[in-house]
């Protein structure tokens, strides 16, 4: 199921009995349990592409210390189009490690379809996220404009690669009020509306 490195002389008290993940777009859920625990003090999620040779902590789940109960645990990452491998670093409160290596590479492959989501907080105060799906390469422009339809910022305004993107857009130069945000690209153009309220 998985390879434990031990880093030292001591075998470590954490019994990992799954470690597996599903792709949802582009976010990546983990998920393990454990079967019993001494002093754990938590995990380090590492990724890295499956080409590369570096890995990179990309979060932080809390163990439970010492229990003898089966724990379950969860972390979802947000990665770009590509193939990668994870692992956890299971760390006690000593500070000794160990890796366990997830058995499967994971691919985050590319959109269908063109899409922009709706803008997540909304309403928002005074920044908000906007999610936007490329199935293929090209211009990418999202802009935004008042209700009189005048240009008030443009969020995004470059050329990128099929996948899946996540863009902030900072609000705290503007007036409270409704705006309205377009994604052109490619052929696809997509308009929604966005609440600031200060």
């Amino acid at each position: 199921m998985q390879d434990a490195t031990i880093e030292g002389n001591t075998a470590l008290p954490v019994e990992l009995a799954s470690f597996t993940a599903t792709t949802n777009r582009n976010a990546v859920s983990l998920n393990w349990s454990t079967a019993t625990e001494t002093n754990n003090a938590g995990f380090d999620v590492e990724r890295k592409a499956a080409t590369g040779t570096e890995w990179t902590k990309v979060g932080n789940v809390t163990g439970n210390g010492t229990t003898s109960e089966v724990r379950n645990y969860t972390f979802t990452d947000r990665a770009n189009t590509g193939t990668y491998n994870y692992r956890l670093k299971q760390l006690d409160v000593n500070g000794n490690f160990e890796y366990f290596n997830l058995s499967n590479e994971i691919e985050v492959g590319v959109p269908n379809s063109f899409d922009m989501s709706q803008n997540y907080p909304n309403p928002f105060n005074p920044s908000t996220k906007i999610n936007y799906d490329l199935p293929v390469d090209g211009n990418v422009s999202i802009v935004l404009y008042d209700l009189t339809g005048r240009q008030v910022a443009s969020i995004v305004n470059e050329v990128k690669t099929a996948g899946y993107y996540t863009v902030s857009f900072n609000a705290s130069n503007l007036a409270s009020g409704m705006y309205f945000y377009r994604i052109s690209a490619s052929n696809f153009v997509s308009t929604k509306k966005m609440v600031l309220v200060k």
